[in-house]
């Protein structure tokens, strides 16, 4: 049992076939990605928005004729899935021109092309043995164990991005009043000296 674990976690590496990554939006900006995919081929696209601003960005897909396939407005989080009509080069654009000084952040993870079967007969009509049935299940295991973590991950990020932004906001407003307590106190010692210093002209 423990062979066939490892095999399958071998194999879901070898089978995670795609593009996740984390890139900066500045303002006023438009950052777009490409791919080029054979006819037929059905691709996922799930975005997220982890800093920056209200947490939301413009995301449009076109195909190689410039066809609109998908586009939404301030959107913080979303999924796409599409199969391609046509061979060519797809383009998948996130734009943050609406915003005039919030700086994003945005996850991208972009999938294409079907899952290659786990084992070699996997759609064979005979029955699965205990192991292979085995290691579909772990299989399928360690897919949602995958998604739980991208999940956790892109939580923690926005999580730490926003602490860290409150931690600034005490500090800054922590220091302004500090500052005016300096002042007022100042002003109230300056105050009394001119009370003490007038009672002593009258005397």
């Amino acid at each position: 049992m423990i062979r066939s674990g490892l095999l399958v976690i071998i194999l879901y590496s070898a089978l995670i076939s795609g593009t996740e990554l984390t890139f900066e939006l500045p303002d006023n900006e438009k950052q777009c990605f490409y791919e080029d995919l054979e006819e037929g081929v059905k691709f996922e696209i799930d975005f997220q928005v982890i800093a920056g601003g209200n947490y939301d960005v413009d995301c449009f897909v076109t195909d190689p004729l410039g066809n609109t396939l998908y586009e939404e407005r301030k959107k913080q989080y979303d999924s796409f899935t599409h199969t391609t009509a046509l061979k060519g080069v797809y383009k998948v654009c996130f734009s943050n021109e609406f915003s005039t000084f919030s700086h994003k952040t945005v996850y991208l993870d972009f999938r294409a092309g079907e899952e290659t079967p786990l084992l070699p007969d996997m759609n064979r009509a005979t029955a699965l043995t205990q192991m292979e049935s085995a290691c579909l299940s772990i299989h399928e295991i360690l897919k949602v164990v995958s998604d739980t973590q991208t999940w956790y991950r892109l939580r923690e990020a926005q999580d730490r991005i926003r602490a860290e932004d409150l931690n600034d906001r005490v500090s800054f407003w922590s220091g302004g009043e500090t500052l005016i307590l300096f002042l007022v106190s100042l002003g109230q010692v300056l105050i009394l000296k001119s009370f003490f210093r007038a009672g002593s002209v009258h005397s």
